[in-house]
């Protein structure tokens, strides 16, 4: 599904968004020992509000990743599975089976509460992608779980001037509606590629939070001409709420000599209390001991 834009890609924005601060992420382990790069923390909830969590992950080596994500609960948020490399099987307690491969996504909405499974069906080569955790609304928390896997084909390509492309994952942008939308939180998740010394504006409402992860081994420049900064790869840019602001620019590095790849991310903040304890996101302390001891008596899994 691809759609070619035949103008070259110029400098549409008024003002583009400064970067505010780098975040280089912290090396940890999920599930069963898989190695990964949490670059989204707790910390940073608030601020880059509705999203909770950020995790990188990609190695060459199986014991990296072999043992996968077994069984495990979640209430009250939404996942966003983007799959770079390798093959992942979804199974949940719904009923639902999936597979995770190159290029595809899968876009869960625990809601009220899911228990599922990610489990590698490889034992050797590249394992790549990113987990990200979308938060739902007060409102929406307790909803029926839901599941939807989006193949490579389904996720819209918007192809540029001078190579830049872009896979539209979630929301608009350039005219295109993305493989999934959302209400309320308004999620845009764009993976984009930028052969060297290319770049590429992106509009976006001056209220939603924003952030750029760089993956591809080369950096960009982001900003406008005047205070643009630096980020390298396997590093996040934070981009400053500016109410004159009208989106996002990145530059790739003209030296390079590859293209750099970009996830870019940005959505509508809640602006509610966030009370988190491992895989239940809620509002309240006492909203999290329910779904512990929901989760205790097996509700999750109905």
């Amino acid at each position: 599904m691809e759609h070619t834009l035949t103008t070259p890609q110029g400098k549409l924005l008024r003002r583009p968004r400064r970067v505010e601060r780098i975040v280089a992420g912290q090396a940890t382990s999920d599930g069963a020992g898989v190695k990964l790069t949490r670059v989204l923390t707790q910390p940073l909830q608030q601020r880059l509000d509705p999203f909770l969590m950020l995790d990188a992950f990609g190695s060459d080596a199986a014991a990296d990743y072999i043992g996968g994500f077994p069984s495990h609960p979640h209430r009250g948020f939404e996942t966003v599975t983007i799959m770079l490399e390798g093959r992942m099987r979804h199974r949940d307690s719904v009923g639902n089976v999936g597979l995770l491969e190159p290029g595809s996504v899968q876009w869960m909405t625990a809601g009220r509460g899911i228990v599922h499974s990610e489990m590698p069906e490889q034992n050797e080569g590249r394992m790549a992608g990113f987990q990200l955790w979308v938060n739902l609304a007060a409102t929406d928390k307790m909803t029926a779980p839901a599941y939807r896997d989006v193949p490579p084909a389904q996720v819209p390509v918007v192809a540029l001037g001078g190579g830049v492309s872009v896979r539209v994952i979630a929301g608009h942008a350039f005219g295109v509606m993305g493989a999934v939308t959302r209400p309320t939180t308004e999620p845009l998740v764009l993976d984009i590629t930028l052969p060297a010394g290319q770049s590429i504006d992106v509009a976006m409402p001056a209220g939603h939070n924003a952030f750029a992860y760089v993956f591809g081994g080369t950096a960009v420049q982001a900003g406008s001409a005047a205070d643009a900064v630096r980020i390298d790869s396997e590093r996040m840019g934070i981009f400053a709420n500016d109410a004159q602001a009208d989106g996002v620019r990145l530059v790739a590095d003209a030296a390079a000599g590859g293209a750099a790849r970009v996830l870019l991310v940005a959505g509508k903040p809640l602006h509610e209390p966030i009370a988190q304890y491992g895989p239940f996101v809620m509002n309240t302390t006492a909203e999290i001991h329910q779904a512990v001891a929901d989760f205790q008596r097996g509700a999750l899994a109905s």
